[in-house]
């Protein structure tokens, strides 16, 4: 049976009741295959600025701003509210590289279940959600916004674009993952959670500027989908795979396995040497499993880690 090939408005609706059990704001480690020895964090809401007051008995000295405390010539202290939302932008590659499967599903189909999840689950959370959807020709931003017609506003990109993937004459330009990032940039000013959905295909050293420029200001959580043809081909009597519409078998042999293993390897290695210094979390997405059990297994609910 080949891979699933398109994604419906009515499977990314009913993913709403498989939307629980995983939070994307909490303050949590990331594990991940990608992730290193080094633990990686989302950091949560975080704190926004309400006043500057006079120090007070029993108040946290680190607090004190020592800088106003000396124009004032009195002790100032700094108050904190924990942030009441953070929007949350999704960057969703629909390019022709994701238009690959060799299991259940395309990469691009895998990539807009983790948005439509994601979504439901921040707009279920009260926060704000928004996107950027891009293909080779184009990349489409919705503004983030607390309400459901924005999310649906990003579901019909997303549909849009998924589908140009099976037709005839694939669309062409100069759009690609950088690209992307470049736009994500100007919507994400600060205090953002930034879900950047894709394969990676084309990642260099100007993608990992971009993610450092992210950063800075915001969170950001890189969706890795992959599909398993690579790590699982040794010993396998052979496999089917879809490509753009075409249903073909894969043919079995060591020296075939091998030389995707290796592929799949170095392909690894990369998102490794440009996040791993960044502690930008990396969660690996597979096209052979359900999407919604993968992500609870990595940011399923859990007690906070101090």
């Amino acid at each position: 049976m080949g891979a699933r090939i398109e994604v419906t408005f009515d499977e990314l609706w009913m993913l709403k009741a498989q939307a629980r059990g995983f939070s994307l704001q909490a303050r949590q480690p990331i594990s991940s295959l990608l992730a290193g020895r080094h633990a990686s964090r989302l950091r949560g809401r975080g704190l926004a600025f309400e006043e500057l007051r006079q120090y007070r008995e029993g108040d946290d000295v680190r607090t004190i701003d020592w800088k106003a405390t000396a124009r004032l010539r009195s002790p100032q202290v700094r108050v904190y509210s924990e942030e009441r939302e953070r929007p949350v932008l999704f960057v969703v590659d629909q390019r022709a590289p994701m238009f690959f499967g060799s299991r259940s599903k395309m990469k691009s189909v895998a990539a807009a279940e983790v948005m439509a999840l994601g979504a439901w689950r921040t707009l279920e959370s009260g926060d704000r959600v928004g996107g950027i959807v891009f293909n080779e020709a184009e990349a489409v931003e919705v503004r983030p916004h607390r309400s459901r017609t924005r999310l649906l506003q990003l579901f019909h990109e997303t549909i849009r674009m998924n589908r140009q993937l099976t037709e005839r004459e694939p669309v062409s330009g100069d759009v690609d993952l950088n690209a992307a990032l470049r736009q994500a940039l100007n919507v994400a000013h600060h205090s953002h959670l930034v879900v950047v959905i894709s394969d990676l295909d084309g990642a260099n050293e100007e993608t990992e500027k971009l993610a450092t420029q992210l950063v800075a200001h915001n969170d950001v959580l890189i969706v890795a989908v992959y599909d398993p043809l690579g790590a699982v081909l040794s010993g396998s009597p052979g496999m089917m795979a879809s490509d753009r519409g075409q249903v073909w078998e894969i043919p079995a042999g060591k020296q075939f396995s091998e030389r995707f293993q290796k592929a799949f390897q170095e392909r690894l290695d990369q998102w490794t040497t440009l996040f791993h210094n960044l502690r930008v979390p990396v969660l690996p997405i597979s096209t052979a499993y359900p999407v919604d059990e993968q992500i609870r297994s990595i940011l399923g609910d859990r007690p906070t880690a101090s």
